[in-house]
């Protein structure tokens, strides 16, 4: 019991920093009205272990943070990663490649309106919603499920039961 503790954080924790450092490493295309975050590719994670749902959520979070985001921006940017991770865990039973639907929905719905009336974007609402959910089909949908694929072939020796 104790070591699937340590290893359900240990994976959080990884998971975190390596989204961190995406965004981090990626910065210039990572924040902005119209981006592509790179990190955004593991949210597919979910699929394959719970524990990515707190490491998303986490990494995102921070990341936020680090880009210098408001308030508005860290608190709803973040709570859409952690939507996004919940529904994408509780669709690991359908599909594989369901798994990036909802980072796409859940950011084409919240963040637009982040970008709105907390920065004040001028672009009309449902302009930014096709902007930011390309960033995700870009993202999450192409790089993570070839990401997906791959850990795929891969999953029992990487991701054991937790």
């Amino acid at each position: 019991m104790k070591t699937n503790k340590v290893q359900f954080i240990t994976q959080a924790a990884m998971i975190a920093a390596i989204y961190v450092v995406l965004c981090v490493v990626f910065q210039p295309i990572s924040y902005g009205p119209i981006q592509t975050r790179i990190a955004e590719a593991l949210t597919v994670l979910p699929f394959f272990t719970p524990a990515a749902i707190p490491g998303l959520f986490i990494g995102c979070l921070i990341a936020n943070l680090l880009g210098g985001g408001i308030i508005l921006d860290v608190i709803a940017g973040s709570l859409a990663t952690l939507i996004a991770a919940f529904a994408t865990y509780t669709l690991r039973n359908k599909s594989k490649y369901l798994a990036s639907v909802p980072p796409v929905v859940a950011n084409a719905l919240i963040i637009p309106w982040v970008l709105k009336y907390g920065y004040g974007e001028p672009l009309p609402i449902p302009f930014m919603m096709g902007t930011v959910a390309l960033g995700e089909i870009l993202t999450a949908t192409i790089v993570g499920t070839i990401l997906l694929l791959v850990l795929d072939r891969y999953r029992a020796s990487i991701f054991k039961t937790v």
